[in-house]
């Protein structure tokens, strides 16, 4: 399991970002973890482990959320520009061993 540089890096400066817009709802956020939010129209908050932003099939989910959002999210935190039945299958895939 290699790292990509590249995901790494545009993650660090999402985070550093969005700290400051963050507020009271990353203290609602686990060590390890990080908020996202999904959805086409109605956004929905999930909490997901920070070892998710290594896996292929997560960075092709932050490669969408790039080319909507560039950096500049909506929801104040990561907003992934999905399907939360599609968001779903990708967590299941992720946790499963």
């Amino acid at each position: 399991m290699g790292f990509h540089l590249s995901s790494i890096l545009r993650a660090k400066q999402f985070l550093q970002l969005s700290s400051s817009a963050a507020g009271k709802a990353a203290s609602n956020v686990p060590n390890g973890c990080l908020a996202v939010y999904v959805g086409e129209f109605q956004k929905k908050r999930f909490i997901i482990p920070i070892s998710y932003l290594n896996q292929p099939i997560f960075q092709d989910l932050l490669s969408q959320s790039e080319e909507e959002f560039e950096y500049h999210h909506p929801m104040g935190g990561l907003t992934i520009p999905c399907k939360e039945d599609l968001f779903h299958d990708v967590i299941c895939s992720l946790n499963q061993p």
